[in-house]
């Protein structure tokens, strides 16, 4: 309140200028489709390919072919290309039908169990081979292979076991193994002490691991949503608890044990092993890589509600909320837009971007093997600025799998993106020798002649050239909108994209501040500098923002608007490079 003025003398205020908006947090890209383990439609954030591997797995062994062989989802190929220059990457999981995730109950030395646990992902293999024991009481089944090593562990299932047991105390230790470990090398992933049944202490063994657990809700609606059941937070990565038997108050006053039989409660010191992990529905065998259908992508359906259509349009569903999900790229690696099935879903993906209007996702028009003609009659049935397609397809070697396999041009263009923002950023064109390069490839599916290129960049998709000494290179970078404009080009997408997303974000504390020209002020004091920034940085010629009087009139504030106008002009590429060579008669003088 202002202070009262009535006498003469010498008044002070002040006026705090030094407020600094919070900057934005990282945004990444999101990648949609089937991992090897991993939470189930549960989009979560990884910051490294490391963490990727640990949470979603890598490769895996399928029965596909006439033989066992090793493979790896798309999903992972796009991953390990992102995190190379990306910071943050989403990854949904994608499973179908009744999917499950695997459980095991902890004896209690005097018989039944203690507690039960959950495995935090779904699927067949994180079982360990054996069932677990059911809930009226033997305790969960024992290694008993040659030196404890499971018949079917792998490094993407574990194993439990309880140690340290003190009866005095009430305290036990838990630890979670890697399933292809053995009594004499033990691999552990986490180890809990000191933890205890009673829910009176800090120790309490449901807080210190967590028992969340998310349930996918309105499945197969429009606005699924994710509902977390339980009390504490999971901080366990690989297990939740649940189902206690719980011992109030182990120790009386005097630090003994409070009821003769509680030592019986504790959990027996034995390991044990997980069971009734599903994958669902899962269409057998796995088509992969160059071998993708329309009727089966790295086994799932997407004709079919229950065999993949539903899940791929629940992860889109769940992805569109903005305020939950911060991304700016998509891509779903394994559908292909002239296989009728897969189009369904690729064009949902579009549109979630367009409603959100500050996500843009890379989509592949064609399978393998497929015409320059195929390819661009895809292209011309979108009309679209918040989506690009690129062809041919590209081929690289994976290390892993040790084999060189085929994939589709989406698996590896969100790293292109991930590094051009690296190095230069959003605004410059994700494409040419200096940012387009993809330097894992070993070769693209067809050397496309000048022809060819012209051809493709015609239709609205950007080719994937061959030169000498230059290796595969991303050379184009239209969207998929028609008309033209500023916006037929990624590289002014994306600008649009960052700017939006920076100025919604950093002017998000203004929301119920009081409308007057003060407040403005402080928008047009977080704008300008932004946009100066990337004026400096070659994102734009020049900008304009007006928030006044002019556009803030007494009938604007009245239904309790701030209106502002932000006028831009993005700097273009020089995507063509005309040179003239003058020849000159001998004698003649050179042009001032």
């Amino acid at each position: 309140m202002a202070e009262k003025i009535v006498s003469p003398g010498v008044f002070t205020n002040e006026v705090d200028q030094s407020f600094l908006p919070a900057g934005i947090a990282a945004i990444g890209a999101a990648v949609i489709g089937p991992t090897v383990k991993g939470p189930a439609l549960v989009p979560t954030q990884v910051s490294s390919y490391s963490e990727y591997q640990q949470i979603f797995g890598d490769t895996f062994t399928s029965g596909s072919g006439t033989a066992e062989a090793k493979y790896s989802y798309l999903t992972s190929y796009a991953a390990k290309s992102y995190l190379a220059a990306g910071n943050t990457l989403t990854v949904t999981r994608i499973l179908a039908g009744a999917y499950s995730k695997a459980n095991s109950y902890v004896t209690a030395s005097a018989g039944g169990f203690a507690f039960q646990l959950h495995t935090l992902s779904e699927g067949a293999i994180l079982n360990s081979g054996r069932p677990a024991a059911s809930a009226a009481g033997s305790g969960s089944t024992l290694d008993s292979t040659t030196n404890n090593a499971l018949l079917s562990g792998s490094i993407d299932n574990f194993r439990w076991e309880i140690a340290n047991l003190n009866n005095n105390k009430g305290t036990f230790s838990l630890y979670v193994r890697r399933g292809d470990d053995t009594i004499k090398r033990k691999i552990y992933l986490e180890q809990w002490n000191n933890l205890t049944l009673d829910p009176n202490s800090p120790q309490y063994i449901a807080k210190v691991l967590g028992d969340q657990v998310y349930t996918l809700r309105d499945s197969a609606g429009t606005t699924p949503f994710l509902q977390v059941s339980g009390s504490y937070p999971n901080k366990s990565k690989y297990v939740r608890v649940s189902s206690v038997k719980a011992t109030y108050n182990y120790l009386d006053s005097n630090g003994n044990v409070r009821v003769g039989s509680a030592s019986g409660s504790l959990p027996a010191a034995v390991s044990g092993t997980f069971a009734n992990g599903s994958d669902g529905t899962i269409t057998s065998p796995q088509l992969f890589y160059k071998d993708i259908t329309n009727a089966n992508s790295q086994g799932f359906v997407l004709s079919g509600a229950s065999t993949g259509k539903t899940s791929y349009e629940d992860a889109i569903n769940l992805l569109s909320n903005q305020d939950e999900y911060d991304i700016n790229i998509l891509a779903l690696p394994g559908l292909m837009n002239n296989a009728s099935d897969h189009a369904v879903i690729i064009n949902k993906a579009i549109q979630m971007c367009e409603n959100r209007g500050d996500c843009f996702t890379v989509v592949d028009p064609t399978m393998y093997n497929a015409s320059l003609s195929e390819a661009t009659t895809q292209a011309d049935s979108y009309d679209s600025s918040y989506a690009a397609m690129y062809y041919p397809w590209l081929q690289i070697y994976d290390s892993a799998v040790g084999n060189y396999v085929w994939v589709p041009p989406s698996t590896l263009l969100p790293g292109v993106y991930a590094f051009n923002d690296q190095v230069a950023a959003e605004w410059f064109a994700p494409a040419g020798l200096n940012r387009g390069g993809l330097e894992t490839v070993v070769q693209a599916e067809r050397k496309l002649t000048h022809a060819n290129r012209d051809t493709l960049y015609d239709g609205n998709i950007n080719p994937i050239a061959t030169f000498p000494n230059s290796g595969v290179v991303v050379y184009g970078q239209k969207t998929l909108q028609k008309k033209a404009s500023a916006l037929d080009r990624i590289n002014v997408r994306r600008l649009l994209i960052a700017a939006k997303k920076f100025i919604a974000s950093a002017t998000r504390f203004l929301v119920f501040e009081q409308n007057t020209s003060a407040t403005r002020n402080r928008f047009l004091n977080i704008v300008n500098p932004y946009l100066e920034s990337v004026q400096q940085r070659q994102g734009l010629y020049a900008f304009k923002v007006v928030m006044d009087e002019t556009n803030n009139t007494p009938d604007v504030i009245d239904r309790n608007q701030m209106v502002g106008q932000i006028f831009l002009q993005p700097t273009k590429t020089a995507e063509f490079i005309i040179i003239d060579f003058n020849i000159l008669p001998t004698g003649a003088a050179f042009p001032e």
